[in-house]
């Protein structure tokens, strides 16, 4: 029987040992795990694959490498965290291929200061590129997705639905837009304001990779509440479902209690002030928006 991803995380939560006090294993964005001398790491680790997750028809080689270290670096910033170093592998790449692959690689490793230590090449049938990520947060405790509370503030650090509106406009017979299609091919990982909310007092957050609708809803299960959204803000040329379901947007969707502090540290940081979306309720089976039912939709894999 085919299975959602989330299922299987269930099921292997079942089989694998529970993390020691303190840290935080399966289920979230990153693993927390206790460094040396009291410090916080962060672990995190997402591959791309051929057909799946991108096509080359419409990225370069370049680009599913930097989207490949993006994604990962997108995990650390929704912990609140800061990347330190990364780890790639990457199987069913030429040599020529493999070279264009690094050229993306190396580019989001000089933008996000996470430079690739080492990895693996492996033949395969199809491409396939696994990166890992380390981090640590500094200052701040790590954010998870299990913090929020019922009348806590939702925020998102931008517009949504510009990488899907690319991915629409690149497949089929309309003129591309500039804007969208950059955001499909080179999402950026919002570090700054990951850090910035952690400090701002985020109590729980998540970076919007699957959808808006369905990275909502894994924050209000993983914390116990329900969702009341009042607004989505849309990106030009993106349409209120793609805002809701696309993904691969990787801006920060977090829960705070204090909006007066968040606007605060975000102008003192001179980043763009996120975006007040709806409340956080007590009751968890709440998911709405503008008063209507919320659809709880978005890309999950199905493991046949």
């Amino acid at each position: 029987m085919a299975q959602t991803e989330r299922e299987a995380i269930a099921m292997l939560e079942h089989l694998l040992p529970k993390a020691p006090r303190g840290e935080t294993w399966l289920g979230d964005d990153a693993a927390v795990l206790g460094g040396p001398g009291g410090s916080t790491l962060l672990l995190a680790t997402d591959a791309v694959v051929d057909g799946v997750h991108f096509d080359l028809r419409w990225s370069s080689l370049a680009d599913v490498g930097w989207k490949a270290l993006t994604a990962n670096v997108s995990d650390i910033a929704a912990m609140g965290g800061e990347p330190i170093a990364s780890v790639v592998a990457v199987a069913g790449a030429s040599a020529a291929d493999l070279e264009l692959l690094y050229e993306g690689l190396v580019d989001a490793a000089a933008t996000y200061g996470c430079p690739v230590v080492g990895g693996d090449l492996s033949a395969a049938t199809e491409l396939v590129v696994s990166v890992a990520v380390l981090g640590t947060v500094r200052g701040v405790s790590p954010v998870l997705r299990s913090g929020a509370l019922g009348g806590d503030t939702l925020f998102v650090t931008g517009a949504l639905g510009r990488s899907a509106a690319g991915l629409r406009l690149l497949s089929g017979d309309q003129v591309p837009d500039d804007e969208c299609v950059g955001a499909h091919r080179r999402p950026v990982a919002r570090l700054e304001q990951g850090s910035c909310a952690a400090r701002a007092g985020a109590r729980a957050m998540i970076d919007v990779s699957d959808g808006l609708a369905i990275d909502l809803d894994r924050l209000a299960c993983a914390s116990g509440v329900g969702i009341d959204l009042a607004d989505v803000p849309v990106a030009p040329g993106a349409t209120l479902e793609e805002a809701l379901t696309g993904g691969e947007d990787y801006e920060l969707a977090f829960a705070a209690a204090d909006p007066e502090r968040v606007a605060a540290h975000f102008a003192a940081e001179g980043l763009a002030c996120p975006l007040a979306i709806g409340t956080c309720t007590a009751d968890p089976s709440t998911r709405r928006l503008r008063g209507e039912r919320l659809q709880v939709a978005g890309y999950e894999h199905r493991l046949d």
